[in-house]
């Protein structure tokens, strides 16, 4: 497996560390407690000689880059490396050459789009030992037949190589599309007029002077929906009309921006109010087959409310029921690609497991200038709300077609790894691009450029605001753990997860560390790979606390993922393995028996 340096450069001052004893000490505890619900416990152990009863105090005072600067070193570095390697074979060594050891993969999660070039067995292998975490598949092309060969294909080629790997099934969702259209299309000029009939009809030039170009589309209702002077986009806004008169069967538009239209081009309709279904029939379809093949996370395209998502969630619990599979609760991520989604953003967040910023149609929908703001917006609802955040559409797309990205598209992948997004998807880079393993590196070298330039920033903790409103005790526990991480300059968290909830709250409060989650469940696993810096690892069902103890250290210096005595943070509950239960933190210095929950050993016993 190939695994990639988790770079710590600029956590500690002029690399350095300085001991601190037990005083320091006490006072990261005070600082938890004060961070935690009254129900969670604190846990200190130390093995009482005056070197391991110190702890390691991080600093967060390196010399901070100037942005330009950064980016522009970060832009020169992803030219010169990009090229370098042959783009079909790319060199990605397995351990740090310099030591052997097995080292973290970046904290950003990457999600990349499977398609005809990417979806054969050996390229999906060099695309999870690349860095993929999570593969979507796009239910807008292909069958379902191809999709459930690249679902067995993901499965067994995850498990062979011990990395839990996530699958997102995007849905379709209501896209409105050109009919048929002669082969070729048809070059629409700018100023001329463009007739969209309700009736299925294949599309055919004036046939009179001046007449006007006829075209029919996917969405009869079209004719009913929209209103003079609205706009009406095909092909992601290459062609621009406006519309000058509604008929009973037809709308009449005159074209503002012309060009070529083909067959099944997408329209869009950004001043119009819908009266579409969020969900179409092809859609259900999608979603009880995904239950069929447990997919891990469902995406609802052109979600307009909180009630699309809230749809979708009772018709994956009826078929959930239907199919026996009961258990089978699939995430969704809401897609955020309308003008009136961004409008009830607070609320879609509110109800949906997670969001993807959808830059595709989002910026034909928007003013494209306001698409940079509208995403921080985007993300910032995201995190206050503590749910995970994917960014998508075009981040490295010059690399369809070419070895090494822009300087603007470095500067795009790094800015949202900069915002804390949980995750960067690339869509056509992967699907069909010529480059697809080289693509996924280049995207990780940008994260592993970048994380080391925020965790070099003055610490400050970020606890999402509605968790703290919340007060429940696991996201109080895991702000809590961030304070204790810091003043003991923890390499890592390792908390049980059994479904993922701790994992999450976890994950929320941005740490610059690794977060190792461990369960049972391989659905779980799979699941926490959307979680920024969550790194999902499956053991037995330990005896308890104790034993989880043990268990975490001969795992950990087993891979060399840990040296001894490298301090960490254990955070479980009892009885573990069960949900719900987290209620405390423990220091732990790795192979150290004393330490952790080595207290609880007799009671276990």
């Amino acid at each position: 497996m190939i695994w990639r340096r988790f770079a710590m450069a600029g956590f500690v001052r002029n690399g350095g560390t300085k001991r601190c004893g037990t005083r320091n000490r006490d006072r990261a505890m005070r600082c938890a407690a004060s961070s935690c619900n009254s129900s969670a416990r604190i846990i200190v152990r130390s093995s009482g000689s005056p070197k391991r009863a110190g702890c390691r105090e991080l600093f967060f005072f390196a010399p901070i880059m100037k942005l330009g600067l950064f980016f522009e070193r970060l832009s020169d570095s992803m030219t010169t490396q990009a090229a370098a390697p042959d783009p079909s074979t790319p060199s990605t060594p397995a351990t740090d050459p310099n030591n052997r050891k097995r080292i973290f993969p970046p904290l950003t999660k990457i999600v990349a789009t499977l398609g005809p070039a990417s979806s054969d067995p050996e390229m999906i292998g060099k695309l999870i030992e690349t860095g993929v975490s999570i593969f979507r598949i796009n239910f807008s092309h292909g069958e379902l037949e191809q999709h459930a060969v690249n679902v067995r294909t993901i499965r067994d080629t995850a498990l062979r190589m011990g990395i839990p790997t996530g699958i997102l099934g995007d849905l379709q969702g209501p896209k409105i599309r050109i009919g048929k259209v002669p082969d070729g299309g048809i070059d629409v000029p700018t100023g001329s007029l463009m007739r969209i009939q309700r009736e299925k009809i294949e599309a055919h030039p004036p046939k009179e002077p001046n007449g006007s170009y006829i075209f029919s589309s996917t969405y009869p209702k079209i004719v009913d929906d929209v209103e003079p002077g609205q706009r009406v986009l095909i092909n992601d806004g290459a062609v621009r009309t406006l519309v000058v008169r509604v008929e009973k069967q037809s709308v009449l538009c005159t074209v503002t921006h012309g060009g070529l239209i083909t067959s099944g081009k997408g329209i869009n309709l950004p001043d119009s109010d819908l009266t579409v279904d969020s969900i179409s029939e092809r859609d259900w379809e999608h979603v009880r087959w995904a239950i069929e093949h447990e997919i891990d996370l469902l995406a609802l395209s052109f979600v307009k409310s909180a009630d699309d998502v809230k749809q979708l969630r009772e018709g994956v619990k009826r078929f959930s029921r239907e199919l026996g599979k009961e258990s089978l609760q699939i995430p969704i991520v809401a897609k955020i690609e309308l003008p009136r989604a961004v409008e009830r953003i607070e609320s879609i967040v509110d109800a949906a497991d997670a969001i993807m910023v959808a830059r595709g149609d989002l910026g034909v929908e928007l003013d494209l200038a306001r698409v940079p703001v509208v995403q921080k917006q985007l993300m910032r609802v995201a995190d206050h709300f503590g749910k995970p955040c994917i960014v998508a559409t075009q981040m490295l797309e010059t690399m369809m077609n070419s070895p090494s990205p822009t300087r603007a598209e470095a500067n795009d992948v790094a800015n949202a790894i900069m915002d804390y997004t949980d995750a960067v998807m690339l869509s056509g880079e992967t699907a069909v691009g010529k480059y697809p393993v080289v693509t996924v590196e280049t995207m990780r070298r940008i994260a592993e450029h970048t994380e080391p330039y925020l965790a070099a920033q003055p610490a400050q903790t970020s606890a999402p605001g509605r968790l703290i409103e919340t007060r429940y005790r696991t996201a109080a526990l895991a702000h809590g753990v961030w304070t204790v991480a810091q003043d003991i300059a923890a390499k890592f968290i390792i908390v049980w997860s059994q479904e993922g909830g701790g994992a999450r709250y976890l994950s929320q409060n941005n740490f610059h560390i690794p977060i190792i989650a461990v369960t049972t469940e391989r659905r779980a696993a799979r699941r926490m790979q959307l979680y920024r810096g969550v790194f999902p690892v499956r053991m037995p069902l330990p005896d308890g606390v104790a034993h989880f103890t043990r268990l975490v250290d001969e795992y950990l210096l087993r891979i060399g993922w840990a040296e001894k005595d490298d301090m960490c943070v254990l955070v479980a509950g009892e009885p573990i393995g069960k949900p719900g239960v987290t209620n405390s933190l423990a220091i732990h210095s790795i192979g150290n028996p004393d330490t952790g929950y080595a207290r609880h050993e007799t009671r276990e016993s």
